[in-house]
């Protein structure tokens, strides 16, 4: 689905930004243009940005005994 029209971003390219790394909006909007012209998109791209980050999974740490 498109989440902004004014640039053509997509929610699939949010999520994708977030598996590369992104984890601000600002960042967001410098690497897609999203939010960058009217603005109206920003609330729903955070929002997508902020589930994207929270679902990826991060590998926990293995400590050794001592």
């Amino acid at each position: 689905m498109y989440v902004c029209i004014c640039h053509g971003v997509t929610d699939r390219e949010i999520r994708q930004a977030a598996a590369d790394g992104v984890r601000e909006i600002h960042v967001l909007t410098m690497r897609t243009g999203a939010g960058s012209n009217c603005g109206s998109c920003l609330p729903m791209a955070a929002e997508l940005l902020a589930d994207a980050v929270a679902a990826q999974v991060f590998p926990l740490q293995i400590l050794q005994a001592a």
